[in-house]
């Protein structure tokens, strides 16, 4: 199974469609607010949703959603990458709510060679996400440092891939 790209697998305008998608639950949400220590009612409190907000129930945390649609493109996009450089934008679009799932599709928008290092090169990609009607909730866009082929092939040594070591026989 493939595991991000090297900079010469990535092509401008490709879409890279990730799977599978992920059924967010109310457990999921808390927990995810628990451990940033987001508390807001919105996301927290189903009588405050209920009756103070506009949409009469909790809220996903749009920062749950960002995280799930980063980690659904690390396969196809960051799997080798040397560094995440930046996020350029985020938005969210549309509430995500418990019991939606949520769907991710990255498209690559550019690609340059590094200028101070020739191992590597940068790529710039927007990853959308959408719940299960198709509505777009979330969208970003980023930059990853990848490495190029040759340099890193040439850097395994024996021929053992780093990213699936060996591991002892069983006795």
């Amino acid at each position: 199974m493939q595991f991000g790209r090297y900079y010469e697998e990535f092509e401008v305008g490709a879409v890279y469609r990730h799977w599978p998608g992920k059924t967010v639950t109310e457990y999921d949400d808390h927990l995810f607010c628990l451990l940033t220590m987001n508390h807001h009612p919105l996301h927290m409190d189903a009588h405050y949703a209920a009756t103070a907000s506009q949409f009469k129930r909790n809220v996903v945390v749009g920062n749950y959603i960002y995280s799930l649609l980063l980690g659904m493109s690390v396969p196809d996009v960051s799997g080798k990458a040397i560094a995440n450089l930046e996020v350029e934008s985020l938005r969210h679009v549309a509430p995500t709510f418990h019991g939606d799932t949520i769907y991710g599709e990255t498209t690559v928008l550019d690609k340059r060679e590094s200028g101070s290092k020739p191992d590597r090169g940068v790529v710039s990609v927007e990853t959308r996400g959408y719940n299960q009607d198709g509505t777009m909730v979330c969208v970003f866009r980023r930059k990853v440092m990848v490495p190029k082929r040759e340099y890193a092939e040439a850097a395994v040594p024996d021929g053992v891939d780093p990213e699936r070591p060996s591991f002892p026989e069983p006795r």
